[in-house]
């Protein structure tokens, strides 16, 4: 009896272990890079791979102007910044006449993410201007579900209900300094547990030390605040990236990736543990670096300017740990997107549209140099559903088969240029183009 017992209360506890494990996991976009900040999500299913304007689009919402910031999705929301209509578009430069006002505001928008309509939009900002391939309504949005964070170029960080009521916020140039970056600033901060964490690593407009702080999520209080030293010369000091969490002996730490460095940061005080080198190893005092870091445990993998070189290194220690953590090292990155893995493989997205696969433990090459829709890319690869997803400047999106074997599985080109990077949900992609916010489905 006793054992037909334990036979039973074995069969439920795997019934209900089941049960647990077939519990889909929460479908949600909260923040740059996704829920693991990888640029992956393993709830995605279905996703199409091939559309058009009127082809397996659900519906289209007319933004006011344009972004490159992420669209961040909570259930049936999706935020995203936007400039002012009537903002100077992407390569655009004509004259005013006299007089003539120019649109300057920021907004933040939430939409419906059933049928694109807008439930509500906000000013966060004004004075809003032009860095080439960027503006002030860069820096994606944060949500952990209740409210949503959004910081601009120019420095405002901003707290709202999912109502769009404002709760707080605060202008980080005017409580520590004019940001120095050589074209503006675009870092999104990243939420983790009870803190938001933002790094302003600039030094080509100003001599102020870059630093890294910590914000209460409920108030907008700076909990710690650290200078982040370098000796970075001229350009190279400037970054564009955002804070990652790698493990350590069980705990998290900050990593903070820029001006020729990668740091490790203790979360609850700040204060650098280790930091490693070996990114700029000719001087060049034009080194700035866009792409974040990419985190798998406690491994770490961060590509310099123009990917070379990219190093994979075991994060810990302390103090000065160049030449003794390095995984690999290779010139086989990205400028500016920011690549994505799948724990095993990472799939490097380059500026030119050549894609690469490599082994993260070993940094083995699987496939390099392979050729996807021609153009530049700036926005940072989705990996999803078994895809990458990869959508160039001219709003064409190649998606190619993940794994160790490269193959294209479709080209779709959709009429308006985009620097956002794509994101999915559920069963649906969400692209944001200069014009609009697409919600991509199959029909």
């Amino acid at each position: 009896m006793n054992n037909r017992r334990k036979s039973v209360g074995v069969f439920i506890f795997f019934v209900y272990a089941g049960l647990v494990l077939a519990v889909p996991l929460p479908a949600h976009w909260p923040q740059w890079r996704g829920p693991s900040s990888n640029g992956s999500t393993e709830t995605a299913r279905d996703l199409p791979t091939t559309w058009t304007e009127t082809q397996n689009v659900l519906w289209r919402a007319k933004m006011p102007s344009w972004s490159a910031a992420t669209p961040i999705v909570w259930e049936d929301t999706i935020f995203v910044t936007s400039a002012e209509e009537g903002f100077s578009r992407l390569g655009e430069g004509r004259r005013r006449s006299p007089g003539e006002r120019i649109p300057d505001k920021v907004f933040l928008l939430a939409v419906n993410r059933k049928d694109g309509s807008i439930l509500w939009q906000r000013q966060i900002d004004s004075g809003n201007q032009l860095f080439r391939k960027q503006n002030s309504a860069s820096p994606s949005a944060i949500t952990d579900g209740k409210h949503v964070w959004i910081m601009t170029g120019n420095g405002k960080l901003t707290c709202f209900t999912m109502a769009g009521k404002e709760v707080w916020k605060r202008d980080v140039q005017a409580d520590y300094g004019r940001f120095g970056l050589n074209h503006g600033y675009a870092s999104t901060p990243l939420l983790y547990r009870d803190r938001l964490y933002v790094q302003v690593l600039h030094g080509m407009h100003t001599d102020d030390p870059s630093y890294v702080f910590a914000v209460e999520p409920s108030t907008g209080k700076t909990i710690w605040k650290v200078e982040r030293p370098t000796d970075a010369k001229s350009e190279s000091p400037d970054n564009y990236a955002t804070p990652q969490i790698t493990w350590v002996a069980g705990k998290p730490q900050l990593v903070v990736s820029g001006a020729d460095y990668v740091t490790g940061h203790d979360l609850d005080s700040g204060k650098e543990l280790w930091r490693i080198g070996g990114f700029n190893p000719t001087n060049n005092p034009a080194n700035r670096t866009i792409a974040s870091s990419l985190v798998i445990g406690g491994n770490v993998f961060t590509t310099s300017t123009r990917g070379r070189p990219f190093i994979g290194f075991h994060a810990g220690g302390s103090g000065n740990i160049t030449g003794r953590s390095e995984l690999w090292t290779n010139n086989l990155g990205a400028d500016v997107p920011t690549p994505t893995t799948d724990g095993k493989y990472i799939y490097v997205l380059v500026d030119n549209g050549i894609m690469h696969c490599l082994e993260a433990a070993t940094g083995t090459v699987a496939y390099q140099g392979q050729r996807i829709e021609r153009g530049t890319y700036s926005s940072s690869p989705l990996l999803a559903d078994g895809k990458i997803y990869c959508i160039n400047e001219e709003g064409t999106t190649t998606a190619v088969k993940a794994g160790p074997n490269f193959e294209i599985l479709g080209v779709n080109k959709l009429d308006s240029q985009t620097l956002a990077s794509p994101v999915a949900v559920g069963n649906q992609i969400f692209i944001r183009t200069a014009d609009y916010l697409y919600c991509i489905q199959k029909k």
